[in-house]
């Protein structure tokens, strides 16, 4: 110290210090570059040298990178005295700038492109006009990055949203910008949307119990139960995450943001399709797939059921289904309702039975009564 400071006055008495004071910000000119150093003309007895490390942040491969010969730069001295007769900083002055320049981004709230320059722990290093930032990772995207070393090399746009010159400290958020985006974009949907109405939208997640449809902006739920008319055991059998798909609204809440969706409702119910085919008092043969305490479900054909009650099944009294039918075994039945509205169809089995006991009690009648018909003239002449 005390070395440094006769250095200074050794200078000074010569006269030629009197214009250069350390931690000011002075401009000069480059005269030479080499691969690691520029050399600076700032008035003083000898060009002063600059590191690549005291040039920019980060550090350039080349000096040449950076300045050209002839350019006519900012450069902070950092110390007067030593071998060179002081230690010159083109990085510092830009840094001093750019804090400014970064004060004035952040308390007007402008957006930024940064420069993601490193991977460490808990984000990004990024750089800014000179400066070292930090880009937390629950800042990067909306939602969670398992590797963040893809982003590495790579430009953002983002915001800053701590800002201390004092400590250096600097952070910036590209997920702000993703949510004002997204808030925007919800705005837009919310306006839009109605119940009862048909959009386009992408499976963004699947789950147990149904599946998360991304709307442009906001998420709509499609429960398990309105993926398919068919029966279905998980909704990964029948949709996956990026497909495109069209959904009901069925409803929404704009106040909780909560969109309910349908798959199923935007092509009509298969079930009337096949129903159409059939009509009450028809007789039908089935395969019975299902016994339960009141009866014995009936397939009439795939995705069409229909339930034969107890007292349906026999004309005696039974308490259990399988008394009489079986899981798997073919019978006739005949249909006695169809319920459109509930989808329901009612089948009786000992109604088969009874038209076929009145069918065989009408033929009989209906020869009897031909047996019995009175002889004609006609009858009795003899040719």
């Amino acid at each position: 110290m005390q070395e440094h400071e006769q250095d200074m006055q050794s200078l000074l008495d010569q006269g030629i210090m009197k214009d250069f004071v350390e931690n000011e910000i002075i401009q000069g000119t480059v005269i030479q570059v080499d691969r690691d150093t520029a050399y600076v003309d700032i008035g003083y007895k000898q060009e002063i040298p600059i590191s690549t490390r005291e040039l920019a942040f980060p550090a350039p491969e080349n000096a040449a990178d950076v300045v050209s010969v002839g350019d006519v730069i900012d450069v902070y001295i950092v110390y007067i005295g030593g071998e060179n007769g002081m230690v010159l900083s083109k990085r510092r002055a830009d840094e001093m700038t750019a804090w400014v320049e970064a004060q004035k981004v952040f308390d007007e709230k402008k957006t930024v492109t940064i420069k993601v320059t490193k991977l460490i722990k808990g984000g990004l290093l990024v750089s800014f006009v000179g400066l070292r930032g930090f880009l937390p990772a629950s800042q990067i995207e909306l939602h969670f990055i398992r590797d963040l070393s893809s982003y590495v090399g790579k430009e953002l746009d983002a915001r800053i949203i701590e800002l201390d010159s004092k400590k250096q400290r600097l952070i910036f958020s590209h997920r702000v910008l993703l949510e004002a985006k997204r808030a925007e974009k919800q705005a837009e949907l919310l306006e839009t949307l109605e119940e009862g109405k048909i959009v386009k939208g992408q499976v963004k997640r699947v789950v147990d119990y149904g599946a998360f449809i991304d709307l442009g902006g906001m998420d709509g739920l499609v429960h398990i139960s309105d993926l398919s008319w068919e029966h279905v055991k998980h909704p990964s059998d029948i949709i996956s995450v990026g497909e495109e798909v069209e959904v009901l609204v069925k409803s929404y809440d704009p106040e909780t943001k909560r969109i309910s969706l349908s798959i199923k409702d935007t092509v009509q119910d298969p079930w009337f399709a096949k129903i159409d085919k059939y009509a009450v008092g028809s007789q039908v043969v089935g395969k019975v797939v299902k016994l339960t305490d009141f009866g014995a479900f009936m397939q009439l054909e795939d995705g069409l059921d229909g339930l034969i009650r107890m007292r349906e099944l026999s004309e005696k009294h039974i308490t259990k289904a399988d008394e009489v039918v079986k899981v798997g075994e073919e019978i006739k039945v005949k249909i006695i309702h169809i319920d459109k509205e509930h989808k329901r169809i009612a089948l009786s089995v000992i109604r088969v039975k009874q038209d076929a006991d009145k069918a065989e009690f009408e033929e009989y009648q209906e020869k009897q009564a031909a047996d019995e018909k009175p002889a004609t003239i006609a009858d009795n002449i003899v040719e």
